[in-house]
Protein backbone atom coordinates (compact mmCIF):
# COMPACT_ATOMS: atom_id res chain seq x y z
CA UNK A 1 0.00 0.00 0.00
CA UNK A 2 2.73 2.51 0.85
CA UNK A 3 4.73 1.87 -2.31
CA UNK A 4 1.33 2.55 -4.34
CA UNK A 5 0.89 5.65 -2.39
CA UNK A 6 4.44 6.89 -3.24
CA UNK A 7 3.41 6.07 -6.74
CA UNK A 8 0.38 8.33 -6.58
CA UNK A 9 2.23 11.46 -4.86
CA UNK A 10 5.59 11.41 -7.24
CA UNK A 11 4.28 10.02 -10.49
CA UNK A 12 5.99 8.14 -12.93
CA UNK A 13 9.23 9.80 -12.36
CA UNK A 14 11.48 13.17 -13.76
CA UNK A 15 11.44 11.33 -17.16
CA UNK A 16 8.05 9.78 -17.35
CA UNK A 17 7.28 11.54 -20.66
CA UNK A 18 10.71 10.84 -22.49
CA UNK A 19 10.58 7.09 -21.32
CA UNK A 20 6.88 6.93 -22.94
CA UNK A 21 7.94 8.88 -26.10
CA UNK A 22 11.24 6.66 -26.53
CA UNK A 23 9.11 3.63 -26.52
CA UNK A 24 11.48 1.50 -25.19
CA UNK A 25 10.19 -2.31 -24.61
CA UNK A 26 11.96 -5.40 -22.71
CA UNK A 27 14.34 -6.71 -24.81
CA UNK A 28 15.08 -3.71 -27.24
CA UNK A 29 18.79 -2.92 -27.91
CA UNK A 30 18.95 1.13 -27.24
CA UNK A 31 21.43 3.73 -27.97
CA UNK A 32 21.60 7.13 -26.40
CA UNK A 33 23.83 9.84 -27.73
CA UNK A 34 24.78 12.69 -25.13
CA UNK A 35 24.04 11.06 -21.76
CA UNK A 36 24.56 14.02 -19.62
CA UNK A 37 24.39 13.29 -16.73
CA UNK A 38 22.15 9.74 -17.11
CA UNK A 39 19.45 10.24 -15.42
CA UNK A 40 16.91 10.04 -18.56
CA UNK A 41 19.43 7.30 -19.78
CA UNK A 42 18.74 6.00 -16.83
CA UNK A 43 14.99 5.93 -16.93
CA UNK A 44 14.65 5.12 -20.55
CA UNK A 45 17.51 1.96 -20.05
CA UNK A 46 15.47 0.41 -17.36
CA UNK A 47 13.20 -0.33 -19.96
CA UNK A 48 14.91 -2.86 -21.92
CA UNK A 49 15.31 -4.94 -18.95
CA UNK A 50 17.98 -7.84 -19.03
CA UNK A 51 17.03 -9.23 -22.50
CA UNK A 52 17.94 -5.96 -23.92
CA UNK A 53 21.09 -3.84 -24.39
CA UNK A 54 21.21 -0.31 -23.64
CA UNK A 55 24.34 1.50 -24.59
CA UNK A 56 25.05 5.48 -24.36
CA UNK A 57 27.44 8.01 -26.15
CA UNK A 58 29.21 10.91 -24.64
CA UNK A 59 31.95 13.38 -26.55
CA UNK A 60 32.44 14.77 -23.16
CA UNK A 61 34.52 12.32 -20.80
CA UNK A 62 33.26 14.37 -17.74
CA UNK A 63 29.81 13.02 -18.61
CA UNK A 64 30.31 9.70 -19.44
CA UNK A 65 31.74 9.20 -15.90
CA UNK A 66 28.87 11.01 -14.33
CA UNK A 67 26.49 9.30 -15.96
CA UNK A 68 28.09 5.68 -15.09
CA UNK A 69 27.45 6.64 -11.02
CA UNK A 70 23.65 7.59 -11.91
CA UNK A 71 23.14 3.87 -13.71
CA UNK A 72 25.22 2.59 -11.18
CA UNK A 73 22.92 4.40 -8.28
CA UNK A 74 20.18 3.59 -10.20
CA UNK A 75 20.83 -0.59 -10.54
CA UNK A 76 20.51 -0.63 -14.51
CA UNK A 77 22.33 -2.72 -16.39
CA UNK A 78 23.74 -0.31 -19.41
CA UNK A 79 26.80 0.79 -20.79
CA UNK A 80 28.05 4.88 -21.30
CA UNK A 81 30.72 5.13 -23.71
CA UNK A 82 33.11 7.76 -24.51
CA UNK A 83 33.30 8.49 -28.52
CA UNK A 84 32.71 10.88 -30.84
CA UNK A 85 28.85 11.26 -32.26
CA UNK A 86 30.03 11.66 -35.87
CA UNK A 87 32.45 8.27 -35.62
CA UNK A 88 29.92 5.84 -33.63
CA UNK A 89 31.97 2.30 -32.55
CA UNK A 90 29.12 -0.01 -33.09
CA UNK A 91 28.37 -2.57 -36.13
CA UNK A 92 25.37 -1.74 -38.67
CA UNK A 93 22.17 -2.41 -37.69
CA UNK A 94 23.13 -3.00 -33.97
CA UNK A 95 20.50 -0.85 -32.58
CA UNK A 96 16.34 -0.73 -32.71
CA UNK A 97 15.94 2.84 -30.81
CA UNK A 98 18.41 5.45 -31.02
CA UNK A 99 17.46 8.48 -28.68
CA UNK A 100 19.42 11.63 -29.30
CA UNK A 101 19.29 13.98 -26.82
CA UNK A 102 19.75 17.97 -27.32
CA UNK A 103 22.28 17.05 -29.48
CA UNK A 104 21.79 17.64 -33.29
CA UNK A 105 20.73 21.15 -33.13
CA UNK A 106 23.88 22.27 -31.49
CA UNK A 107 25.96 20.35 -33.80
CA UNK A 108 27.84 22.04 -36.98
CA UNK A 109 26.28 21.64 -39.69
CA UNK A 110 29.06 19.03 -41.20
CA UNK A 111 28.99 17.42 -37.95
CA UNK A 112 24.77 16.88 -37.93
CA UNK A 113 24.96 15.37 -41.67
CA UNK A 114 27.83 13.03 -39.75
CA UNK A 115 25.27 12.12 -36.51
CA UNK A 116 22.46 10.99 -38.68
CA UNK A 117 24.89 9.25 -40.94
CA UNK A 118 25.96 7.64 -38.32
CA UNK A 119 22.50 6.83 -36.19
CA UNK A 120 20.96 5.77 -39.59
CA UNK A 121 23.79 2.81 -39.76
CA UNK A 122 23.75 1.63 -36.44
CA UNK A 123 20.01 1.19 -36.89
CA UNK A 124 18.10 -1.77 -37.83
CA UNK A 125 15.54 -1.52 -40.97
CA UNK A 126 12.54 -0.46 -39.50
CA UNK A 127 14.18 0.84 -36.05
CA UNK A 128 13.00 4.56 -34.45
CA UNK A 129 15.31 7.53 -34.01
CA UNK A 130 13.89 10.00 -31.66
CA UNK A 131 15.39 13.21 -31.27
CA UNK A 132 14.49 15.19 -28.18
CA UNK A 133 15.60 19.05 -28.13
CA UNK A 134 14.52 21.79 -25.94
CA UNK A 135 12.88 24.43 -27.38
CA UNK A 136 12.52 27.83 -27.13
CA UNK A 137 10.38 29.17 -24.70
CA UNK A 138 8.78 32.10 -23.98
CA UNK A 139 8.73 35.15 -21.15
CA UNK A 140 11.04 35.56 -18.34
CA UNK A 141 12.61 31.53 -18.95
CA UNK A 142 13.54 32.83 -22.22
CA UNK A 143 15.39 35.81 -21.10
CA UNK A 144 17.17 33.71 -18.43
CA UNK A 145 17.67 30.81 -20.85
CA UNK A 146 18.44 30.88 -24.49
CA UNK A 147 19.50 27.82 -26.21
CA UNK A 148 22.14 28.51 -28.85
CA UNK A 149 20.89 26.96 -32.06
CA UNK A 150 22.44 26.98 -35.01
CA UNK A 151 20.30 29.22 -37.51
CA UNK A 152 20.91 26.70 -40.67
CA UNK A 153 19.05 24.40 -38.13
CA UNK A 154 16.21 26.50 -37.82
CA UNK A 155 16.27 27.40 -41.85
CA UNK A 156 15.94 23.76 -42.79
CA UNK A 157 13.13 22.68 -41.08
CA UNK A 158 14.77 21.75 -37.35
CA UNK A 159 14.51 17.91 -36.82
CA UNK A 160 12.21 16.86 -39.26
CA UNK A 161 14.25 19.00 -41.89
CA UNK A 162 17.28 17.36 -40.73
CA UNK A 163 16.02 13.55 -40.49
CA UNK A 164 14.76 13.74 -43.98
CA UNK A 165 17.48 15.29 -45.96
CA UNK A 166 19.86 11.76 -44.43
CA UNK A 167 17.19 9.37 -45.82
CA UNK A 168 14.57 8.55 -42.93
CA UNK A 169 11.20 8.01 -43.45
CA UNK A 170 8.15 8.83 -41.87
CA UNK A 171 9.16 12.02 -39.95
CA UNK A 172 6.64 13.43 -37.35
CA UNK A 173 7.22 15.81 -34.43
CA UNK A 174 5.43 13.38 -31.59
CA UNK A 175 5.25 15.89 -28.68
CA UNK A 176 6.33 19.58 -27.64
CA UNK A 177 5.83 19.32 -23.95
CA UNK A 178 7.42 20.95 -20.96
CA UNK A 179 10.38 22.79 -22.58
CA UNK A 180 11.13 19.76 -25.24
CA UNK A 181 10.22 18.87 -28.74
CA UNK A 182 9.91 14.90 -29.68
CA UNK A 183 10.66 14.17 -33.14
CA UNK A 184 10.52 10.22 -34.96
CA UNK A 185 12.23 9.36 -37.98
CA UNK A 186 12.41 5.60 -38.81
CA UNK A 187 14.98 3.84 -40.91
CA UNK A 188 13.87 2.91 -43.93
CA UNK A 189 13.14 -0.77 -44.43
CA UNK A 190 14.63 -1.28 -47.47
Amino acid sequence: MRSSMKLFREGLGPHALEVSMAGVKMGDRLLQLRCGNGKMFAAIAAKVGLTGNACAIDDNSEECVRGRKTIAKAGVLAEIGHAQYDALPYEDTSFDVVVLWDLISVLTPERRVRCLQQTLRVLRRGGRCLVIERVPRSGLWALLRRPVLDATYLTSGGAEGALDAEGFIAIRQLAERDGLAFTEGVKPTT
